[in-house]
């Protein structure tokens, strides 16, 4: 189902603009200053894609490539950026995804405070990609090795979520 252009623009502006403008109001005083440090709270869906979530999928897509951009931009400057890409959290935001969420994310989903734990470690071994949930680097390998097999898999549960439905 096709989400309508308010909804597009609302994603855009929260998941992809609020880190542009972040970034636009702190670089100036971090690279003075030779030293900064930037947390982009991505998702695995900037990785993988959620099903029946365009708009989430695409912007945080979008999250992500910003994240990367900053990282291979400024890096060298003394900036330092993670994108921390949790899967499923248990609060409001996934109770009220409905049956995409039950079907694929509650299954593992973990507390806010095991993300803080992982962003923490992450900040700690200076790692720019963040996965509190480690099974989302197998399944981005997976995507990278075979995208079509990928695809195929993710149609699947697609068509179990409209089963659900």
């Amino acid at each position: 189902e096709a989400a309508g252009e308010e909804v597009w623009a609302q994603a855009w502006d929260v998941n992809v603009m609020a880190h542009v403008r972040a970034a636009e109001a702190l670089l100036p005083h971090w690279l003075e200053r030779g030293a900064g440090r930037f947390v982009s709270t991505v998702s695995a869906a900037g990785l993988l894609t959620m099903i029946g979530a365009a708009p989430y999928s695409v912007t945080k897509h979008g999250a992500y490539a910003f994240a990367e951009w900053l990282s291979l931009t400024y890096r060298h400057r003394g900036i330092k950026v993670h994108a921390i890409c949790p899967q499923g959290v248990r609060t409001d935001m996934l109770a009220a995804t409905g049956s995409a969420g039950d079907l694929v994310l509650q299954p593992t989903a973990i507390e806010p405070e095991d993300v803080a734990d992982a962003l923490f470690k992450g900040i700690e071994e200076d790692r720019f990609l963040i996965l509190p949930h480690p099974e989302v680097a197998g399944f981005y390998q997976a995507r990278a090795a075979d995208p079509d097999r990928w695809l195929t898999g993710m149609n699947h549960l697609q068509r179990k979520w409209e089963e659900t439905r």
